[in-house]
């Protein structure tokens, strides 16, 4: 898995040395795409690939001098690789999956910084507080910058985070699983954003919001259900059903999953090793293929290969790099279960091809 992520992000580091991301990058987009959605891809990367490994800058497995100086000049007004000033509404959601970036690397991504850099940054952040999200997972986005503002300790709103909090207890559909908005959708946004966000807003603000203390612990137990749901789309040879929107995210489906194994809450059902079989399996399947990359080591749209068709017209190959979110345990020490314990087999993988007898799978009862 560490082989993988290093082959992921070389052609950032490579960026990185020669000072400039948006030169550096090709872009690939679907053939009906609007223009907002090239004009973003830059932006879409860096964000996505830092939430994802967040963790291993902050652990130092990877170092952190490539990503600061990637961050400060995307985030510099002044600088030629500025990435703040794409046009349109996606900065929202690329500002959200950096604000999740700098919660898993706080050292690394926001106090190591340079006050110049830490100030543009929270000028960037603040400036899509005029983007009005959707009634739909985007209303996680504002609510997701005014967490980490709240960290850093500037000025924060509480209007967003407690409006995307009732909406999403409105929202439930039961079984661990939320609609996107007032319907259910059959992909797999569930572990893309919406469980991992809650998680993160619930409990920064149980201390500030005493009544988020209870939906906080609700929350974890509806992800943990989640996680078991996940787990079991798993088959033995690292496939999933291709379900939904935004399947060129590849293994980020299962950013859930790497979450919970990522900060310990994994459910009792689900051991670490387990875990660790079934995200390695998904991982191989979908990024260690030569046909997943170009000549220059940019991800190719597509789920298994080059298939430019699973592109939406909002996705570009910045998008394609929410899939590191898979490799989140890569940020715990070599000493954690997660790594150390024996091999566990996973669930599908114990059913057809070991025969094994597992247990029952069981709805979450009502929470």
């Amino acid at each position: 898995m560490l082989a993988t992520v290093r082959r992921l992000i070389s052609p950032f580091l490579v960026a990185a040395k020669r000072g400039d991301l948006i030169l550096q990058m090709s872009v690939e987009t679907h053939p009906n795409s609007g223009p907002h959605s090239s004009s973003s891809a830059r932006l879409q990367g860096l964000a996505r690939v830092l939430c994802g490994i967040a963790p291993m800058i902050e652990a130092g497995t990877l170092p952190e001098g490539p990503w600061q100086a990637l961050l400060g000049a995307a985030v510099d007004p002044h600088h030629p690789g500025f990435l703040g000033g794409v046009p349109g509404r996606q900065t929202l959601v690329e500002a959200a999956f950096l604000a999740l970036a700098i919660r898993r690397a706080p050292t690394a991504l926001w106090d190591s910084l340079s006050e110049p850099v830490q100030s543009d940054l929270v000028t960037f952040l603040r400036s899509t507080r005029q983007i009005s999200p959707d009634d739909t997972n985007w209303l996680l986005f504002p609510a997701m910058i005014e967490v980490i503002l709240h960290l850093i300790d500037k000025p924060w709103q509480r209007a967003p985070v407690a409006h995307a909090v009732a909406m999403f207890q409105h929202w439930y559909r039961g079984d661990g699983l939320y609609g996107d908005g007032p319907v259910v959708h059959m992909d797999y946004y569930n572990s893309y954003v919406i469980h991992p966000m809650l998680l993160d807003i619930t409990f920064t603000f149980a201390d500030v919001l005493p009544r988020f203390t209870a939906i906080a612990r609700q929350t974890l137990i509806r992800a943990q259900r989640h996680a078991e749901v996940l787990e079991r789309l798993i088959a033995p040879d690292g496939s999933f059903p291709p379900l939904g929107r935004s399947l060129a995210y590849r293994c980020g489906a299962f950013h859930l999953l790497a979450e919970l194994a990522l900060t310990g809450r994994l459910p009792s059902s689900l051991p670490p090793a387990q875990v660790r079989g079934a995200l390695a399996a998904v991982v191989a399947r979908t990024l260690d293929t030569d046909h997943a990359y170009t000549p220059e080591g940019w991800l190719r749209i597509g789920l298994n290969g080059p298939q430019p068709a699973l592109a939406e017209r909002y996705i570009n190959t910045g998008s394609l790099y929410l899939c590191s979110t898979a490799l989140l345990p890569l940020g715990l020490p070599e000493t954690h279960p997660f790594w150390s314990a024996p091999p566990a087999p996973f669930t599908q993988a114990r059913l057809w091809t070991m025969g094994a007898d597992i247990p029952l799978d069981t709805a979450l009862a009502e929470c």
